[in-house]
């Protein structure tokens, strides 16, 4: 039999034609696979967000709200001679914010006086304050006591890690350097360990929203710590669930890491090359946020979230808890975990961070208020 007769046209009809089906098919195809991904998602991760059931309150005496805070201060560091410096206005995708059309800043508190109070350091000119957007802070003392905050910024949506030198003698800041690199896609907290030397956490490995879920969703573990130098930038550790807050010890031994959705802090033996070794994992049944050290004992200070569910999904009638942890002799048998300090989010919703020096403790938050207590 003759092949049918195709008239001029017909095939180059028919291909545009399948190849539009397919496309429409795979189109419906991904919106029907997304659905059932983000349900699944929401099931999956609900444990993960959300630890203990409700906390108990833990209230502390002298205890006030710190003025000039509105919108979170997401994490604080404080100098040996009482200086504390707090990232405050942090906006971030997912999170409520009190104050999403003012740029993020950085305050300062000196805790030797009677009354301290929060003031807002001045950045020098050159630096772009309107997509200012601070998250983890760190600083470092060199050896002629000059004073440098590393920041890790998010302007913009984008990932930055900014160093700034404190000028003590009229309380500003004077912008030094921009810290972008292929290995810092997604930085949450830092830890410095020189002049331009930096210890930071990814917690996620894509910095795209979407693929952001998909990472978390397939608990792939591909969160990390990177060391950072002039001259070298390497990956250190990984295997993440989510790596948050870090710190050191004070003997410069330890790098502890918290791991926010497994609810562990890990302790990391830090070498000679700055590479890291796994020490030990430590259990808790909390989200453990950023890590402080008590300068006078060593303990590390974690500020927790006992339900993550709470801080996605604001609810004022609802809201978050605020949760402080000590963690006394990490590194023996059996290390002693107390509660320093638990609201059900009537006082301060959200805490990520407390910070201590000379009995007086500084507690913040994601996007809620801070609190002074003299302890």
């Amino acid at each position: 039999r003759a092949p049918p007769t195709v008239l001029p046209g017909q095939a180059r009809a028919a291909a545009p034609f399948s190849a539009m089906g397919r496309l429409v098919g795979l189109s419906l195809l991904g919106i029907a696979l997304g659905l059932v991904g983000e349900r699944l998602l929401a099931l999956r991760n609900r444990n993960r967000l959300k630890a203990s059931s409700e906390v108990e309150s833990v209230d502390l005496p002298n205890c006030h709200l710190i003025k000039g805070i509105e919108a979170g201060a997401e994490d604080i560091d404080i100098l040996p001679n009482g200086l504390a410096f707090l990232s405050v206005g942090l906006k971030y995708p997912g999170l409520h914010s009190f104050a999403p059309d003012k740029p993020g800043g950085i305050l300062m508190m000196d805790l030797k006086d009677e009354n301290p109070r929060a003031l807002e350091l001045r950045i020098s000119r050159g630096f772009n304050l309107a997509s200012f957007n601070p998250h983890g802070i760190s600083t470092f003392i060199d050896s002629d006591d000059t004073v440098y905050l590393f920041v890790v910024n998010h302007p913009e949506s984008k990932n930055t890690v900014e160093i700034f030198k404190f000028q003590e003698e009229d309380n500003s800041l004077l912008h030094l350097k921009t810290v972008k690199h292929e290995l810092l896609p997604s930085v949450n907290d830092i830890i410095a360990v020189g002049p331009a030397h930096f210890y930071a956490t990814n917690d996620h490995y894509f910095s795209d929203p979407f693929l952001k879920y998909l990472e978390t969703y397939l608990n792939l573990h591909w969160t990390n710590v990177v060391y950072y130098s002039p001259n070298e930038v390497k990956l250190v550790a990984e295997g993440f669930d989510s790596a948050n807050g870090i710190n050191i010890s004070p003997d410069k031994k330890y790098i502890y890491v918290a791991d926010i959705l497994a609810h562990e802090i890990h302790v990391l033996e830090k070498q000679h090359n700055m590479n890291l070794t796994q020490v030990k994992v430590l259990k808790l049944d909390t989200l453990v946020d950023n890590l402080s050290i008590d300068p006078s004992s060593g303990d590390i200070l974690v500020g927790c979230h006992p339900n993550g569910q709470k801080l996605f999904i604001y609810d004022p009638n609802n809201p978050p808890s605020s949760q402080v942890l000590r963690i006394q002799n990490i590194l023996s048998e059996k290390p002693t975990v107390t509660t320093v300090y638990a609201n059900n989010g009537s006082v301060l919703q959200g805490s990520s961070v407390a910070s201590v020096y000379d009995r007086k403790l500084l507690i913040g938050t994601l996007y809620h208020r801070a609190l002074y207590c003299e302890l």
